[in-house]
């Protein structure tokens, strides 16, 4: 969310980013902010005015009392009442006029970083870099859920009947795998001097607020009936809600966090082939990390975070590339976003498995996270990064790890999590 006085001072500026992000329908947005702003600003300085007043008044009624002037008294205690009535019709206008310019900022998208370039949707991201050499085998591919099932590692059927279409069971080496891939994520990520942490699974209202837009509220979170309380889509909402309404020393920072989550998700609408299976679904487990960092340092810790998750997949030697997000594609808290895709040798393609993105002070704002410097107080930054989700992650790992018999090898990374397997027969 941008500061109002940033809005106030530089309103073209922000419309300028509005267009950017090709959002034209938010252009007015701006001016009429602006004017709710004036208005209660000028609410406010009335209310005080008469807040003053009254306290002059208070003084000037014990003063008469004190001197016996019992009916002078009363005559400005009536004045009092009335004021006291008006203040309160101020505060309840100061108070409307408030909420209504929470609401309009909420949906004013973020100042993006300068580098981002400049695009409707993501079919126009740029390609920063490819790491690994992408492969593809003699022998076809078959579809992930394919393999799973020849390994007797997947059954969709029962969880139809459970649950619908969007869930699965895992079953036996395939379950195990899925398990390994989380264990090594979470000490990968120990290993690089974050602290582990396993966050609640569920968050209330103002929390939800704090971290994500409205439209990625509506089109993600389930909500639980009756209660204000959301299920997460990923543990960075729980993360960051963490240092909800804190001060936080600036000797503390950087606050570096890696988190473990099932994570669900509507994912309305239809999806074609390539997204059935494993690929988009409402259940899923995720290793994620955070960063609350001093603002000048976001930058640095935005690549530390990506080129954490590219050096875990070359680890498992699966090929991966970075695609710097354009501006119509960065939801609207976001400054700067970086997607890692993994290379399909069945598909001849990549394919996205995590996302880093800076939020700058967005999140921070909302959420009312704030530093304690020598200087005074200020908004810290918040980043965040999918380490590993592993019903995505799988599907890369089965296709680059397939061999010609059908069997699946095991790096020698994970293989201590598989319990010394060189392979899934």
């Amino acid at each position: 969310m941008i500061d109002i006085k940033f809005l106030r001072e530089n309103p073209e500026v922000v419309k300028e980013n509005i267009k950017k992000k090709f959002q034209d329908h938010k252009l007015a947005l701006v001016d009429e902010v602006i004017e709710l702003d004036a208005q209660a600003r000028k609410t406010q300085q009335e209310a005080d005015s008469l807040r003053a007043d009254r306290n002059k008044l208070s003084k000037q009624i014990g003063a008469l009392m004190g001197q016996g002037k019992k009916e002078e008294a009363e005559e400005v205690k009536k004045l009092v009442n009335a004021q006291a009535k008006k203040l309160e019709e101020l505060a309840e206008k100061e108070k409307e006029l408030g909420e209504k310019v929470n609401k309009i900022m909420m949906t004013i998208p973020n100042i993006i970083d300068p580098s981002v370039p400049i695009g409707k949707n993501d079919t126009e991201n740029v390609e920063i870099q490819k790491y690994g050499e992408p492969f593809i085998p003699d022998f076809e591919i078959p579809y992930h859920t394919e393999i799973m099932e020849k390994l007797n590692g997947i059954d969709l059927e029962s969880a139809r009947k459970v649950a619908g279409n969007g869930f699965y069971y895992l079953m036996g080496d395939i379950a195990r795998l899925h398990s390994a891939v989380i264990s090594y994520a979470r000490d990968f990520m120990i290993d690089r001097g974050f602290v582990y942490c396993i966050p609640p699974f569920m968050i209330r209202s103002n929390v939800v607020t704090g971290v994500m837009s409205f439209d990625e509220m509506d089109a993600m979170m389930y909500k639980i009936d009756g209660e204000d309380l959301y299920l997460i889509g990923t543990s960075e909402h729980s993360m960051i809600g963490k240092f909800i309404d804190t001060i936080i020393p600036e000797v503390e920072l950087p606050k570096t966090l890696t988190s473990y989550s099932p994570c669900f998700r509507k994912e309305k609408g239809a999806h074609g082939l390539e997204e059935r299976g494993v690929y988009r679904i409402h259940q899923f487990e995720k290793q994620e990390m955070i960063v609350v960092c001093k603002p000048e340092e976001s930058p640095m810790w935005f690549d530390k975070l990506w080129q954490n998750t590219v050096d875990f997949f070359q680890s498992l030697d699966i090929p991966v590339r970075t695609l710097e997000c354009c501006s119509g594609d960065l939801a609207d808290l976001k400054v700067k976003s970086i997607d890692v895709e993994a290379w399909s040798p069945r598909q001849k393609k990549y394919f996205e498995v995590g996302s880093c993105s800076n939020l700058g002070d967005a999140q921070a704002r909302r959420l009312k996270i704030r530093v304690n410097a020598e200087n005074g107080k200020y908004f810290a930054h918040t980043l965040n990064n999918t380490v590993v989700a592993p019903p995505r992650m799988l599907i890369a790992f089965l296709e680059n790890n397939l061999q010609e018999d059908g069997s699946v090898k095991i790096p020698k990374a994970l293989q201590p999590y598989m319990g010394g397997k060189t392979s899934i027969k």
